[in-house]
């Protein structure tokens, strides 16, 4: 899951590679862990340092001759509830049909004493078996593109199987907490008020991303930017169901069979940033991650959209899970907000637990704002006119008046 040799860097925000926020996981410590698991016994090498920016992982091989995949968070970022928010979904997910086919999601490892989230003074813990497969694309960022359109279509299809397999996972949407994508602003009915009241009660629930909104004049930015969009939207959230969604469907949160044209997904991995939103949302979500590169947005003449890979991710998807007229309106009309929410709690990240003025303004300029910006644009017009004639022709679920 990560180069083993030279210098340990992790992924940036602008497509490099950079001085990693937390330090890595040591042999000593993930011994220590490791012997209070039944499935280790402890640790015998580091076998890997992921790359990804949030948390310290590893892949490290065991007293008993196994692997396994070790996770390190700070307590800020996850506390035990907040982790055994993730780890009940991927029990439920781990237990439940698929579809008739074999389960995608692997339950998490317990220690000796049951327990799956273990605290060690600053640190939160988990553990994981290896996932099954390849991990293809394992030193992939988001917002970089899926290998093929074959695997762009599979993908769908995982995706698809994934929204089956937790129909009836009914726990309530998280808490605030840090570095998470949750669908409350703009969910139009579903929290009451307006998505500016919304906004604010998000904010407020964050007090330096709300001192550092208020500086910026966020009201304005909505207002002219944000609420246009939300206009679009609001028609269709009527017909949108709840649902517990992975919210960070990227390629790179795949496991595979191979990676050729054909290769299939074998596993689902990392639901750290699951919350209970809906199925559009998700679908939403994954166009964004895996179909727009966006580190590419400065290179002025670049062709950044992948269409080809938005048309085989969606009939990956229909094949199992089509959508109604109003649930493709609404991901067309979803696409240019999907972002917002973990944009928002990105940069509350960078402002109240790194103290990075440099990384939130990326967060918050970069992404929150000009994201939604882009869609305006001669690129982001094409996409959403692509979606247009996606829709175009499908059924109706309500023949009323709108």
């Amino acid at each position: 899951m990560a180069a083993t040799t030279g210098q340990f860097q992790a992924h940036g925000l602008l497509g490099t590679v950079e001085k990693p926020d937390w330090p890595r996981l040591t042999l000593p410590e993930a011994d220590r862990l490791l012997r209070s698991y039944p499935a280790a016994d402890g640790a015998e090498r580091i076998l890997s340092f992921s790359p990804r920016p949030f948390s310290s992982a590893s892949v490290v091989a065991t007293t008993n001759g196994d692997r396994v995949f070790v996770k390190r968070h700070h307590g800020s970022v996850r506390d035990r509830d907040g982790l055994l928010e993730e780890h009940r979904l991927i029990a439920f997910l781990a237990s439940a049909n698929w579809d008739g086919g074999r389960a995608l999601v692997s339950p998490v490892l317990a220690n000796l004493d049951g327990e799956t989230a273990i605290v060690d003074g600053e640190w939160t813990y988990e553990v994981h078996a290896l996932a099954k497969g390849v991990d293809v694309y394992e030193q992939a960022l988001s917002w970089t593109p899926f290998l093929s359109c074959g695997h762009a279509r599979e993908a769908g299809r995982a995706l698809a199987r994934l929204h089956k397999a937790v129909l009836g996972y009914d726990a309530p949407a998280r808490p605030a907490r840090q570095l998470v994508t949750g669908f409350t602003i703009f969910a139009g009915d579903t929290f009451g008020g307006d998505p500016v009241t919304r906004m604010e009660a998000y904010l407020l629930s964050r007090p330096s991303l709300f001192k550092y909104a208020e500086e910026r004049n966020w009201r304005l930015a909505f207002d002219q930017l944000l609420l246009p969009l939300y206009s679009e939207l609001k028609p269709w959230l009527r017909y949108l169901t709840p649902l517990w969604t992975h919210n960070d469907f990227h390629a790179s949160n795949l496991m595979w069979s191979g990676d050729g044209e054909d290769a299939e997904v074998t596993g689902i991995i990392d639901f750290g940033l699951a919350d209970r939103t809906n199925a559009v949302h998700d679908l939403a979500t994954a166009i964004e991650r895996n179909v727009i590169e966006w580190l590419r947005m400065d290179e002025t003449d670049a062709d950044i959209v992948h269409l080809d890979h938005l048309d085989a991710l969606l009939l990956g998807y229909e094949e199992l899970s089509p959508l109604s007229f109003e649930e493709a309106r609404s991901l067309v009309a979803m696409l240019p907000l999907v972002h917002c929410e973990f944009a928002l709690s990105e940069t509350d990240y960078f402002l109240s637990v790194l103290h990075s003025e440099e990384k939130a303004y990326l967060a918050y300029e970069g992404y929150f704002l000009a994201h939604a910006e882009w869609f305006k644009g001669v690129q982001g017009r094409r996409l959403l006119r692509r979606l247009d004639r996606w829709v175009t022709g499908r059924p109706r679920a309500d023949r009323g008046e709108l």
